[in-house]
């Protein structure tokens, strides 16, 4: 009776844990197929700095506006009320309200006059006929700033775009990582498995079975760095995509398929020069310069305006009087204390450190471009000796494994060879891994990285 209660228990306690993992199951997040190129849009898209860059040139266009306003006629408006017993004041104040009368003209009246009031409404214009060159430089400047936020925009969409490349690279070498040590561990246990059976029946001795234990729970810890190491890398590639929380996407494996590079080191130096955003923004700020060069040495140079007013006075809104001008100033600075000639000298100084910046930009472009391409040839080459490598590891691994069967070798000598083979197969993805991230890097230095960028021989849409 007991015995069959027991059943019934278990029965339920098996339906419950079958519920469970079933409700687990339809709760979990569902993933979504994610290539290289599905993150690099999302990035583009989403990346809070490409997002400031994107303000920073639409402020860029605001500032070219304000200097094209210079060449266009300011008009104004203000309203003023003044209430005064000021004798100069208050005798300009009846006669622009249109209200002086011949007894004004006595003398107590003109020196000690009753207080008066008066509102006063005052349209005004300034129109800049000529001033040397100012508000045209001015424009210039404003326009060569638009096309200096313009490179670094696009320079911003490069980094993030190498950014977005290296992070889901990265993400695959850790999930390919824990494959590995997923594999390790499955091996290690299935030679457990022998250990145990030829330990009962007297073939190996118990320490043979404590070092298979050992290597299991040494693979158990690295499974769980493994595990963490893929989340970490989720979650940086999330960032870069301008997601705040870990996105439950199954990225696309493009590490076992790879092209060699082409192109000599000349042509990507070549591209480099001609291509790089950031080092045409140093230009674009040297011509900058030499507008700024251009607008302070105008300064000695007379300006034209052509001014006007119209304005309407009134006491009390019951009557008024209006009246205009019209005139033309011209303004010529004599002499300002060396202040417009030192303005010149610092502009010609700002001139020669862009000039500076320049060069030392082209020489910081070789330097890196040239880096970049040893590296990717580099890795190039690493990843033939890391293929040789797994493949000598698996036949080594073999050929132990059958000796250890036949107890011609210890269980060091297996644990030994497991463990080349685990680090050969690391070996060779980090070799992958590193060559793309590379090629990557060359052309984020050649300044050629887009948004239709392909790491060299993509795959996708291919689940590995």
């Amino acid at each position: 009776m007991k015995s069959s209660a027991a059943t019934v228990l278990s029965g339920v306690v098996l339906m419950l844990m079958l519920t469970g993992t079933h409700v687990t199951a339809q709760f979990r997040p569902a993933q979504h197929m994610l290539t290289m190129d599905d993150a690099i849009q999302a990035a583009l898209k989403h990346n809070p700095r490409i997002m400031a860059a994107q303000s920073q040139l639409d402020a860029s266009g605001e500032r070219v506006t304000q200097a094209r306003s210079g060449f266009l006629p300011q008009v104004a408006f203000d309203e003023r009320f003044n209430h005064t017993n000021n004798p100069t004041l208050a005798f300009g104040t009846l006669l622009n309200q249109g209200v002086f009368t011949q007894e004004d003209f006595d003398v107590q009246r003109l020196n000690s006059p009753d207080a008066v009031d008066n509102f006063n409404s005052r349209f005004s214009l300034v129109w800049p006929l000529y001033d040397s060159g100012r508000t045209w430089y001015g424009h210039k400047q404003a326009k060569l700033g638009r096309d200096a936020a313009a490179l670094q925009l696009q320079r911003t969409r490069q980094e993030i775009i190498a950014e977005a490349t290296t992070n889901y690279l990265n993400l695959l070498l850790a999930q390919k990582d824990l494959r590995v040590v997923q594999e390790s561990l499955k091996s290690a246990r299935a030679n457990l498995k022998m250990v145990q059976s030829r330990y009962q029946t007297g073939f190996f001795v118990k320490s043979d079975l404590l070092r298979a234990q050992v290597r299991i729970a040494s693979l158990e810890q690295q499974r769980l760095q493994a595990e963490s190491n893929v989340a970490v890398a989720r979650a940086a590639l999330s960032a870069v995509m301008g997601s705040e929380e870990d996105e439950h996407f199954l990225p696309v494996s493009v590490l076992d398929s790879v092209s060699a590079p082409h192109a000599s080191q000349a042509h990507w130096t070549a591209q480099a020069l001609a291509r790089r955003p950031d080092l045409r923004l140093l230009h674009n700020q040297e011509l900058i310069a030499r507008e700024a060069v251009k607008k302070a040495r105008a300064a000695h140079l007379p300006s034209f305006n052509l001014i006007g007013n119209y304005e309407i006075n009134t006491e009390k809104f019951s009557d008024s009087a209006d009246n205009y001008t019209v005139g033309a100033m011209m303004n010529l600075n004599l002499y300002s204390g060396n202040r417009i000639s030192a303005r010149v000298r610092e502009a010609r100084d700002l001139e020669r450190a862009a000039r500076a910046r320049i060069r030392q930009m082209e020489l910081a472009v070789r330097v890196q471009t040239r880096q970049a391409f040893l590296q990717v040839h580099s890795a190039w080459q690493a990843i033939s000796v890391a293929r040789t490598a797994v493949g000598q590891a698996e036949e080594t691994l073999r050929i132990v494994r059958n000796r250890y069967r036949h107890g011609l070798v210890t269980i060091v000598a297996l644990l030994d060879a497991e463990v080349a083979l685990q680090k050969a197969r690391s070996d060779l993805f980090r070799r992958l891994h590193d060559y793309r991230v590379s090629s990557a890097r060359l052309a984020l230095a050649a300044g050629t990285i887009d948004e239709n960028y392909k790491a060299p021989g993509q795959v996708t849409k291919q689940q590995d």
